[in-house]
């Protein structure tokens, strides 16, 4: 019986060894950079704006959401219904997208970064850093004080700021994809890979428990 425990937990150890490697490599990146700065919130300035309600001269029905933004000195109504989202003037006109020069200046107003160039992205892609996010989007190139590239995911329509992106966070996506078992979408914490290989850690340990026991028994 003692050989038998023995034997189970040495090549339960040794299959999920690389797998406990990257967990805990993964698990030591996480616990040393903050969430705030992985996302980038310390490259956002603090904005706020108000709105005049009495100024709305339309009518809608059937929407799950009503949300305001601000896209340079511009309101935006935001309407989520059965057919997705849109964007409305306060006089109900749908409006346009802005302009890659209006981009650069949303980037200017709404972050200490310095923006360089524009791309506009309409295409979704697995492991996108932009997945998650409405498209079209515009992607703004930009770069911090100490020179870093920096991706700025800016809505077209609204002029939010969907999305910061850095090498911090590329690191972080692609060994939160390794902790997860989720190599694909990076998204999916129930996935089996992930079930499996949690019950044969936790077989492992329980093994490695009663040996350590019986051991000095």
């Amino acid at each position: 019986m003692k050989f038998t425990i023995r034997k189970i937990h040495k090549y339960l150890s040794l299959f999920i060894s690389l797998q406990l490697l990257l967990w805990t490599a993964s698990g030591i990146y996480f616990a040393y950079n903050k969430i705030e700065n992985v996302r980038g919130e310390q490259y956002r300035e603090e904005t706020s704006f108000s709105v005049d309600l009495s100024k709305i001269n339309f009518e809608v029905e059937d929407i799950s959401t009503l949300s305001f933004a601000s896209r340079l000195n511009e309101r935006v109504v935001v309407i989520r219904d059965t057919q997705g989202k849109k964007y409305f003037d306060f006089e109900g006109n749908l409006i346009d997208k802005i302009s890659f020069e209006d981009a650069l200046e949303v980037v200017k107003t709404k972050t200490n970064l310095s923006p360089l160039l524009v791309e506009e992205v309409t295409e979704a892609k697995k492991r996108a850093e932009y997945r998650g996010r409405d498209l079209p989007i515009y992607r703004v190139i930009s770069t911090n004080k100490k020179n870093e590239e920096i991706n700025v995911y800016v809505n077209p329509y609204s002029g939010d700021i969907s999305a910061v992106r850095s090498t911090q966070w590329r690191i972080w996506d692609l060994l939160w994809g390794f902790h997860i078992m989720d190599w694909q979408d990076r998204d999916n914490i129930g996935n089996i890979f992930l079930k499996i290989f949690s019950v044969l850690a936790l077989l492992s340990a329980i093994t490695g428990i009663v040996l350590f026991f019986k051991k000095t028994a």
